[in-house]
């Protein structure tokens, strides 16, 4: 699913125009970037939980050449779905 089929999926379940729910799910998504760009965990109850790991600096190896290469430190997101969605 897409960002666009995400938007028509929320306008048909909860009953408003595209534009409503397009803007709600972009609101959503900002909601979420500022918080994991503050470094705070964002939690949906039966959903799950968005946060920021920290990942250590690391040698890497090129795969065409066999060369190694470092690889930086960063920040990355991570998701922990929760344990109320089955599949």
């Amino acid at each position: 699913m897409n960002k666009t089929q995400l938007v028509e999926a929320v306008a048909a379940q909860a009953g408003l125009t595209k534009v409503a729910a397009k803007a709600a799910v972009e609101a959503t998504v900002d909601a979420i970037t500022a918080a994991l760009k503050k470094g705070e965990a964002t939690q949906l109850i039966g959903f799950g939980t968005f946060s920021v790991a920290k990942r250590a600096a690391r040698v890497g190896k090129n795969p065409r050449t066999g060369a190694q290469v470092k690889i930086a430190a960063k920040k990355v997101v991570k998701f922990k779905a929760s344990s109320a969605i089955e599949l």
